[in-house]
């Protein structure tokens, strides 16, 4: 059965995640065609969303203002993956740090903006993943740390800070899975998460 995915493409690396989705599903004998989200109307037919990163207050405005949210909020309370990267992150969460930002609420963590440094300050950590058998080169580019965690699952953490969280069916990360040739975090966010609802193979026949 060939899976739809979506990725939000208001901002950020939007062919980087769509490329790392093609292979995270290839590697799992999986089909999926990726669409680009930029109006109302294309969520609903996605199995699997990706919400990468940029700047969070444009996200966060343009998602609102294109009526993209409200539709992003029933998939992942229909119980669909989305994985949300850096300002993805930032939007999702349930305390963005920043009165600017109009939070999605979906991930139960509270973030601080840029607190691994500027642009100028960017650098790659090979992270322990909960899930993943060997570490994962994550590229951290003005990224964001999780400062408070509610009810979300930390799967990593970097200099003491958690980096990458999971909260029912969406995962969150504080750096750039996209920007490696490593697919390994999409496929924890979208094939290898127990509580989301991915069609199956077995769902085609």
């Amino acid at each position: 059965m060939s899976l739809t995915a979506g990725v939000v493409a208001v901002q950020g690396d939007v062919e980087e995640h769509a490329a790392a989705i093609e292979r995270a599903a290839a590697a799992r004998d999986r089909e999926v065609t990726v669409r680009e989200i930029r109006d109302a109307g294309i969520v609903p037919d996605c199995d699997l969303l990706a919400m990468p990163g940029g700047e969070s207050t444009t996200i966060s405005r343009l998602l609102h203002s294109e009526g993209i949210a409200p539709e992003i909020r029933a998939h992942v309370a229909d119980g669909k993956p989305l994985l949300a990267t850096c300002a993805g992150l930032i939007v999702a969460a349930s305390d963005a740090g920043d009165d600017r930002v109009d939070e999605l609420e979906l991930i139960d963590v509270g973030v601080e903006r840029n607190a691994f440094g500027r642009q100028k300050d960017s650098f790659e950590a090979p992270l322990a993943v909960a899930g993943l058998e060997e570490p994962y080169p994550a590229v951290f580019i003005r990224a964001p740390a999780i400062d408070s965690v509610g009810d979300a699952e930390v799967l990593a953490t970097w200099d003491d800070r958690p980096v990458a969280v999971r909260d029912g069916p969406v995962v969150g990360t504080s750096f750039h899975p996209e920007l490696t040739a490593d697919s390994r975090i999409h496929g924890l966010a979208f094939f290898e998460n127990e509580v989301a609802s991915v069609p199956s193979l077995e769902d085609a026949q």
